[in-house]
């Protein structure tokens, strides 16, 4: 037996340690969409962390904890300067925004080569990441944002994404919370980077681009984000797939767009909706009865 975990680990630890990553990811564009923010930043938030904690592992030899910090640290600076003109803007006008800032950080890592390597990324970066760092770091990252949710800043959360005018008279600061979404999701992003480019040894400015963006804000819309289960399931299907239509990993971009509209035709509320769970369970038990 454990002969055979140790083949499967072998083929399949890189696809499994990714689902720890992208279910970061997809945590971290959670905390913006249930503030009503239409973010389309964390891949590039998620480019700052892997960069940062790259640079420091591999040109200054910091510790892997070190580095990790200055992963999630770098990349909540930086929403936190950026979040200041842009979260004032909302629907497709933030997108546009954020997406625009996500353009500029891969123009910077490709013009600054003695830094960066440029358009050929970096190379030989040590394989520091191990299966419980993932794990202790998903877990670690649930355990905040369930204890956000339930309090008194995660019901703001919900109020400003219902409707920000009436949360405003209701006294919530509308800013202060989108601000803290923005850059808590930065973080978030920032450590799936900085764990992800401990894991892959290289990283480009190609992998954090549009379409990175957009396979994240899938994941979540995927899963929903009435729970914080949506963005778990979403994220594992959207990393299992290439993997079942391995043959068809071209198309991969078409497919997550399909899927976008596929869900908003149909589940407008992801696959994970508590309320539609409910309805499910109590008409399974009047058939029963």
């Amino acid at each position: 037996m454990s002969g055979s975990l140790a083949t499967f680990w072998a083929i399949y630890s890189n696809v499994v340690l990714s689902l720890g990553t992208n279910a970061l990811l997809a945590l971290s564009i959670w905390l913006t969409l249930v503030c009503g923010m239409l973010s389309i930043a964390n891949a590039a938030f998620m480019g700052i962390g892997a960069y940062t904690a790259a640079i420091l592992t591999l040109n200054l030899g910091m510790p892997f904890p070190v580095s990790l910090a200055a992963g999630m640290a770098a990349p909540a600076v930086a929403a936190a300067i950026i979040g200041l003109p842009t979260i004032r803007l909302s629907g497709v006008y933030l997108a546009m925004a954020t997406l625009a800032f996500g353009e500029v950080v891969r123009v910077i890592v490709l013009n600054t080569e003695s830094l960066t390597g440029g358009a050929l990324g970096l190379n030989g970066i040590p394989p520091l990441t191990q299966w419980w760092h993932v794990l202790l770091a998903v877990v670690a990252v649930l355990l905040i944002l369930w204890r956000l949710k339930v309090s008194k800043v995660g019901r703001a959360f919900d109020a400003i994404r219902g409707d920000e005018t009436a949360a405003s008279l209701m006294g919530i600061d509308v800013r202060a919370n989108k601000m803290l979404a923005f850059v808590l999701g930065a973080a978030v992003a920032g450590l799936a980077g900085a764990l992800d480019a401990h894991l892959t040894f290289f990283i480009g400015p190609n992998e954090y681009g549009f379409e990175r963006a957009v396979e994240i804000l899938t994941m979540t819309i995927l899963g929903g984000i009435e729970g914080l289960a949506g963005p778990l399931i979403g994220s594992a299907i959207i990393t299992l797939l290439p993997e079942v239509l391995r043959g068809f990993d071209s198309f991969r971009l078409v497919a997550n767009g399909l899927i976008l509209v596929l869900i908003v035709l149909f589940l407008p509320r992801g696959i994970w909706d508590p309320a539609r769970v409910a309805h499910w369970l109590r008409a399974g038990r009047k058939r029963r009865a």
